[in-house]
């Protein structure tokens, strides 16, 4: 619910369990009050403390920049005063950068906004939302900001953003137009972020804010495998069960910038939104722009409690595929059976025993197009390689379909190679800077997408195949990052525009896609986990989580991700051993379990299988379609660290990771326990569950025996699972609800 209080100027966001306030103060200044645990309607503004020094403008002009410097502004301005990171910069038409935002006007309204062009947030029928919209102005200049403020009453999230709009006589470029701001005086004293690099992506992070800036960002064209566009403060004492944590994300797929700055005060100001570095947009009088949208959670409940209000907001209202609620159909991937090595009758062979073994759906990965026997050519030249695949796809969709499976194809749209009939043609399509050379990665370039006629040229050749074979998934990929940012179709003074203007044109042609094949299984990749993020989410359930298949890195990698991405949009396949890219070798029925905890499929040549792991494929497919339903809509809670240090002689958390899902309604869980490392003279462990209901009794199967226990049994004193024999072994239990 969403209040006003007239007679102060301020305005409250009530969710469930937390308050979000702002008013309005003195002369127009748009001011933070409080974040946090709910609070009964009150008039808060003391908590400003404008009665004391500095006080307020109207009553102390000579020290006006004091205030602007020590006051919370919700959304403040470079070259006025504040000396703090701005939230809005620009350059005026005499090329001074200052801004003064005001209060003019406010609505309030049930719904939420749309953003063209832009991946956002929606409400449902069953799950309304209510909107707050603050219009500012810099009356010097007529520049406006509109700042929106949605909340979904059920859950603890504030979605913000802002639309700038130039309502004056001159042109102006915009420098910095970040999604939100807020000011924050609590007791979170530390921040956490996620790290990692090719194969590692989403390392854990928890460190104690200093004074400064603390950031995390992104210059590569994509959120980045190095960090991601998440971070969260907390206390302390917070845990992954209790205690305050507030977590932040943007829903954009490009150039980030998100920043904790301790003040001289004490008082953190945190920030996210697109990365001002070598960003620059002109608006022409009249004209706008949009930032995405920025996700801001509170939590009382930790860090679990901050990731299932992230998940759940992004399963009911960012993510649209009709996929999103569907059991899935469990795939195999070509690519570590067979990379670029492969003719029509390998694949066929993989698919007659995977079609035996109960596997859905068959993907070709890369290598199927133009002469791509590796990495150096063919990108842009989407036709099928009549060497390998005689006849072109159609033979090889007719065998696949006629075994009953779907058909999948991977694609790099973005990409292009130097040796390519495309890039032949139209070497200008390539992003670049006249007169420098172009850096290469993976022996390709990175096409303009900001410009209309590339993404149509793509798109009509995706488009031949789509209306040729019967296409069920597409893995869509981007394996290299931007360098040498230049467009042949921008002026000089707008070349800063290209980095947003390619996320905006690779958001285009995935809307057209989607659009256009609304049944199409979209799974999003970007060497691996680059560009998993929100923003990716709009347009496809499910996001390769990372090239790395190791079950062991996996669980790091997977516990990084859910803290603020739904587990169902993870993908995470079983694959052989050793492993593709550590060598490390774990068991079959491990490296099921931990796929599992994602959208679950196979990565490997199925008929170099043993006996014995061949022979799991069956049972494993069909715990994932009888449980698979909890892991998409359940609730999740991670039991287990797999960051956490080993300390074996304390019995604290040594080598294990756990976690379980749980039905909104309490009725079933799925709970699954992995020992990563396996050490001598230990006794069982006691691993205490979550989510359960306390009044209830619960009943599964655990060594032959079936076992039924209250809720507040297994809370309290939990599953004893005994010291397994090896490193990275596990067990997996539904438990169901007795009626």
């Amino acid at each position: 619910m969403i209040t006003h209080i007239e007679a102060c100027r301020q305005f409250q966001l009530d969710t469930a369990h937390a308050s979000y306030v702002l008013t309005v103060v003195d002369e127009g200044y748009l001011a933070h009050v409080y974040w946090g645990k709910k609070l009964p309607v009150a008039d808060m503004t003391d908590l400003l403390r404008i009665d004391e020094n500095p006080f307020v403008p109207s009553k102390n002009e000579r020290d006006r920049s004091s205030f602007f410097d020590t006051t919370p502004l919700e959304y403040p301005c470079a070259g006025i005063g504040d000396y703090r990171e701005a939230a809005f910069d620009f350059v005026d038409a005499h090329g001074c950068r200052a801004g003064d935002l005001r209060y003019v006007s406010h609505r309030i309204y049930d719904g939420k906004p749309t953003l063209e062009g832009l991946p956002h947030t929606f409400a449902t029928d069953a799950e309304p939302a209510e909107t707050l919209e603050i219009l500012l102005q810099d009356q010097p200049t007529g520049m406006t900001v509109l700042l929106s403020y949605t909340i979904f009453p059920q859950l603890d999230a504030v979605i913000r953003s802002a639309q700038v709009r130039n309502d004056g006589p001159a042109a102006y470029m915009l420098n910095r137009a970040l999604s939100c701001s807020v000011d924050l005086e609590n007791e979170c004293s530390e921040m956490i972020t996620l790290y990692g690099s090719w194969a590692r992506e989403r390392q854990l992070d928890r460190l104690p804010i200093r004074h400064g800036k603390q950031r995390v960002d992104s210059l590569r064209g994509e959120s980045s495998h190095q960090y991601s566009p998440f971070f969260a403060l907390v206390a302390p004492q917070t845990t992954e069960q209790s205690g305050s944590a507030y977590g932040f994300t943007l829903i954009y797929s490009g150039n980030f910038f998100a920043q904790a700055e301790m003040t001289q005060h004490g008082v953190l100001r945190a920030q996210i939104g697109i990365n001002p570095d070598d960003f620059a947009w002109e608006l022409q009088p009249g004209a706008t722009f949009q930032t995405p949208e920025a996700v801001l959670v509170y939590s009382e409940e930790g860090l679990g409690g901050m990731s299932r209000c992230f998940h759940q907001l992004f399963h009911k209202h960012l993510i649209r595929s009709v996929w999103k609620d569907r059991s899935r159909p469990v795939l195999i991937n070509n690519w570590e059976a067979t990379y670029f090595n492969f003719d029509l009758e390998k694949l066929k062979g993989i698919a007659d025993c995977a079609a035996k073994l109960g596997i859905e759906l068959f993907v070709l990965d890369d290598g199927w197009f133009g002469h791509r026997d590796s990495d150096n050519c063919s990108l842009g030249d989407w036709s099928p390689d009549e060497r390998k695949l005689p006849g072109g796809l159609k033979p090889l969709t007719d065998h696949i379909t006629g075994l009953g499976m779907k058909f999948g194809l991977w694609f790099e749209p973005e990409m292009v190679s130097p040796d390519s009939d495309l890039y032949r043609a139209h070497p200008d399509w390539a992003i670049q800077i006249p007169g420098r050379p172009m850096t290469q990665c993976r022996g390709q370039y990175v096409l303009d997408f900001s410009r209309a006629e590339v993404r149509d040229a793509i798109w009509q050749q995706m488009k031949q195949l789509l209306d040729t074979v019967p296409i069920s998934y597409i893995k869509w990929d981007m394996n290299r990052q931007l360098t040498e940012v230049g467009s042949a179709a921008l002026p000089a003074h707008r070349q800063k525009e290209l980095w947003h203007r390619y996320v905006l044109g690779v958001y285009a042609l995935q809307e057209k896609l989607v659009t256009n094949y609304p049944d199409l299984l979209l799974e999003n990749c970007s060497g691996g986990g680059a560009r998993f993020d929100a923003g990716m989410l709009y347009y496809s359930p499910q996001i390769w989580s990372s090239d790395d298949t190791d079950a062991k890195e996996r669980l790091r990698i997977q516990y990084g991700t859910s803290l603020f991405l739904p587990p169902s949009a993870m993908g995470a396949h079983v694959s052989v051993c050793p492993n593709h890219a550590t060598g490390r070798n774990t068991p079959f029925e491990t490296r099921g379990y931990v796929a599992m905890n994602g959208t679950f499929g196979y990565e490997l040549d199925v008929t170099q299988l043993s006996a014995e792991d061949a022979a799991q494929i069956p049972d494993q497919i069909r715990r994932y379609h009888a449980w698979g339903h909890l892991v998409r809509n359940g609730l999740q809670y991670r039991l287990g660290n797999p960051f956490a240090p080993s300390a074996c002689a304390a019995q604290m958390q040594d080598g294990w990771d756990a976690w379980i899902y749980v039905a909104e309604d309490r009725s079933e869980a799925l709970f699954t326990f992995i020992q990563m490392t396996a050490d001598p003279n230990l006794r069982s462990r006691r691993i205490r569950l979550a989510g359960l209901d306390p009044e209830r009794h619960y009943t599964y199967a655990w060594n032959a025996n079936t076992i039924t226990r209250s809720g507040a049994y297994l809370m309290q004193c939990g599953i004893r699972i005994q010291n397994l024999w090896g490193d990275m072994k596990g067990c997996q239990i539904h438990l169901t609800a007795v009626q």
